[in-house]
C-alpha cells in the first residue's frame, strides 16, 4: 500500500477524493489546495494524496525521483511506459479497496490527478468494472490510447470527467490533452473540457471551474 497524506474535512466522511501528484512531486504537493476547493454545504470529505514509487526516469537522464511511470519518449503513444502505468493502476485500486474497506463505496469516490497522476487517474478509470463518482485528470493526457477502446469497460466509460489544460503548457501540450479528450469522447464518455492561459501548473479559476463540477457531482450522489 502507498504511503499518504490525508485530510479530513470533518468526521465520518461521506466522500472520498484520490488525488495523484505529478513527475518529481509527492503528496504534499496539492494538499493545499483543498481549503481553496471547498465549499458550504458539501459533505464531510476525505482528502487521500498518496506518494509515487522512486523510480529512474528515462528522459530525465534516470535521475530516481517520485513517478507513476518511467518516460522514454515524447511521442504521445509512446510516451509512458506500459509496465510503470500498469503497476500504479492496481496500486490506485488498492487505494480505491481500502476507502471502500473505510466506509466510501467507488460510487463516492472521485479520482483525481495532475500531470502524471492525472494520466494513471484516466488510464485506471476508464477501466473499472465498478463505477467511480468522477475522474479528474489536470494538463493531462491518456497514457496506452491504442489499448483504451478494448480495455475500456461500459461502467468506466459511464463515468464523467473534468479535463483541463493550459493553452501555455510546455511540458504536456495543450494538443495532448485534446487528442485524449476526443478519444475519451470518440468512445462515448461525457468529457468536461476547459482551457486556461497558462503554464504547466494550475490556476484560480481553473479551481474554481473544479468545484462547480464537484459540487454537481456531490448533489448527484
Amino acid at each position: 500500500m502507498l504511503e499518504t497524506v490525508e485530510h479530513q474535512t470533518a468526521a465520518n466522511p461521506a466522500w472520498s477524493i484520490l488525488w495523484l501528484h505529478g513527475l518529481g512531486a509527492d503528496g504534499n504537493d496539492f494538499a493545499p489546495i483543498v481549503p481553496e476547493l471547498l465549499r458550504p454545504g458539501w459533505p464531510a470529505l476525505r482528502f487521500v494524496f498518496p506518494h509515487a514509487p522512486v523510480r529512474p526516469v528515462t528522459l530525465n537522464n534516470g535521475v530516481p525521483m517520485r513517478a507513476w511511470y518511467d518516460l522514454k519518449n515524447l511521442d504521445l503513444d509512446q510516451r509512458a511506459d506500459e509496465t510503470g502505468v500498469r503497476e500504479s493502476m492496481a496500486q490506485v485500486e488498492a487505494l480505491i479497496a481500502r476507502e471502500d474497506e473505510r466506509g466510501v463505496p467507488p460510487e463516492r469516490l472521485l479520482l483525481a490527478g495532475f500531470s502524471q497522476g492525472g494520466a494513471i487517474a484516466l488510464a485506471a478509470g476508464v477501466r473499472r468494472q465498478r463505477g467511480l463518482a468522477g475522474i479528474i485528470g489536470l494538463s493531462t493526457y491518456l497514457p496506452m490510447g491504442s489499448t483504451t477502446a478494448a480495455e475500456a469497460t461500459p461502467t468506466g466509460l459511464a463515468t464523467p470527467v473534468f479535463m483541463a489544460h493550459g493553452s501555455h503548457d510546455p511540458v504536456v501540450p495543450e494538443g495532448f490533452g485534446a487528442r485524449s479528450r476526443d478519444h475519451l469522447k470518440s468512445l462515448g464518455m461525457s468529457v468536461d473540457w476547459h482551457s486556461y492561459p497558462m503554464p504547466h501548473s494550475v490556476c484560480a479559476e481553473e479551481i474554481r471551474d473544479l468545484a462547480d463540477w464537484m459540487d454537481q457531482r456531490f448533489k448527484a450522489g
